[in-house]
């Protein structure tokens, strides 16, 4: 029982108004999803539709469909604002959300077209490779007789065979993955090296791939192929006792859920190498809890990706392949100009994370204006763009400046606050919903609050309180028996009155 609690305290009516940056929650509403301006009328009653079915936030259904459209367009098409500058169209999305919230439904909306339009490739394949098996028992056989009559000749000194026609195999069949769920850098570079077009990888809990990169067995980190994945670079994987994997365009595509916790844990302790920061971090409100009304349009979806998937790469005479580049038109490049303006005024407020994904805006709205612009044709509400327009890099814009921003506020303001700021908006918390109009160092300790369980992480945001007018200290009564006398503070009236 806290012995204070019934001491007469005077009240002391001269109180300043509290440092409003105290009384903010620590995280921001989320931002509406602005679907009808981005997408088209069908792709955006699509996502609506899907999303009610799941049970789950039409965000979550519209990343997905932003990170799958991206990974399978993959090294088909990429974006040019102008000459010296070149981005694929790879997106990384992170759902976030408690494991009620739907996040794997409202993925799943979109990945199961996906392993739809996979399964009859699969299945050619695989008929491909039992047809290349028996030919390969065929040609080894045929192989072991000449080697015979290749020793024979060269003993009786006569000049050997030739390898017969019937010895050489030809390159086994690959088996196409436009998913995979896991995997390590060599299973997928070695899938990459042979479907140059990319693919996505898809997992329901980010947080465990994310911190495994730094567990390899072998001593060496993932980071770098991920880093590498994003941009679409050249990369070569060489690990112990293996042959060098040079793969010319390394082009995978991202999406997940992560729980609230999850993330946090991850944005104190992630290198600042800007991995994290490549991702699109989702965080809308939970969905209400309602009966599904309505089913998405599986025709609509499906035609789409049949469309994305028939785009093909630029072969050259001489065998290599490489994208088909939509460069920007002038007034595309102006406004996009305009946006890194924009994007350098918003850096200035921000450090940490926070910074790092602003920073890489400009890149991201060139990506978003590619696939968007392909996701019109993919839906047959376009013909196929041979160029970024106005129109295609105004809607990624909006995005961006709109909700992806806002969303990326909201995820990341624990990790651009300082500990102790945070610490004091938690205490802020605790004070209005215990009511306290008063209250002891001790009070607060005894609740074990995450970040406020020592003193050590007490104290810094005691001062920060005091000094942002937000409590006060008071002498308290003499300790009975002779003990430690408690430290008491008085809380500021305005504390319960604003809600920030």
């Amino acid at each position: 029982m806290n012995v204070l609690a019934h001491q007469e305290i005077p009240f002391e009516p001269d109180w300043p108004a509290p440092d409003d940056r105290l009384l903010r929650a620590e995280m921001a509403a989320a931002p509406e999803l602005p679907l009808c301006d981005v997408l088209g009328p069908r792709l955006a009653a699509w996502v609506n539709d899907a999303a009610k079915a799941k049970g789950a936030p039409a965000d979550f259904v519209f990343a997905a469909l932003l990170a799958v459209a991206g990974a399978t367009i993959g090294n088909a098409r990429w974006v040019s604002p102008w000459r010296g500058w070149t981005e694929p169209p790879i997106i990384w999305a992170a759902c976030i959300g408690l494991p009620s919230a739907g996040k794997s439904p409202a993925i799943d909306a979109v990945l199961a077209p996906l392993l739809r339009a996979e399964r009859p490739m699969r299945e050619r394949a695989n008929a491909e490779l039992a047809a290349w098996e028996e030919s390969a028992e065929v040609a080894k056989l045929v192989e072991s007789v000449w080697k015979e009559s290749v020793k024979a000749a060269i003993k009786e000194g006569k000049t050997p065979p030739a390898k017969p026609v019937g010895a050489t195999l030809a390159a086994k069949p690959h088996i196409p993955r436009l998913v995979v769920n896991d995997g390590t850098i060599e299973k997928l570079g070695a899938i990459v090296a042979r479907q140059p077009r990319g693919l996505l990888q898809t997992r329901d809990e980010l947080a465990g791939w994310l911190e495994g990169m730094q567990r390899y067995s072998g001593g060496g980190s993932d980071r770098p192929f991920w880093l590498e994945a994003y941009g679409g670079r050249g990369f070569t994987v060489e690990r112990m006792g293996r042959e060098p994997l040079t793969i010319d365009r390394l082009a995978i595509g991202v999406v997940g859920g992560i729980q609230p916790d999850r993330l946090r844990s991850l944005l104190f302790k992630a290198d600042d190498d800007g991995l994290l920061a490549r991702f699109l971090p989702i965080w809308p409100e939970p969905a209400p809890l309602n009966r599904p009304s309505a089913w998405g349009d599986d025709a609509l979806i499906d035609a789409a990706l049949a469309r994305l998937l028939s785009l093909d790469l630029v072969t050259e005479a001489n065998g290599e392949t490489h994208p088909s580049f939509l460069q920007f038109t002038e007034g595309a490049r102006d406004r996009m100009d305009d946006f890194r303006r924009a994007v350098r005024e918003w850096e200035a407020g921000a450090e940490g994370l926070l910074l790092s994904f602003i920073g890489k805006l400009p890149g991201l709205v060139a990506r978003l204006s590619l696939v968007l612009a392909v996701l019109d044709w993919a839906a047959d509400e376009a013909d196929e763009p041979r160029e970024i327009t106005v129109e295609h890099f105004g809607r990624a814009a909006q995005l961006a400046e709109m909700y992806l921003l806002p969303m990326a506020r909201r995820a990341y303001a624990e990790a651009s606050d300082s500990k102790p700021l945070r610490a004091a908006r938690r205490l802020v918390e605790i004070i209005r919903e215990a009511e306290w109009q008063q209250f002891t160092s001790r009070d607060v300790l005894r609740l074990d609050r995450q970040g406020l369980g020592a003193a050590a992480e007490l104290n810094p945001a005691l001062t920060m309180l005091e000094d942002g007018d937000c409590i006060r200290p008071v002498e308290p009564p003499p300790a009975p028996r002779g003990g430690r006398p408690q430290r008491l503070f008085l809380v500021n009236p305005a504390i319960h009155a604003e809600r920030k």
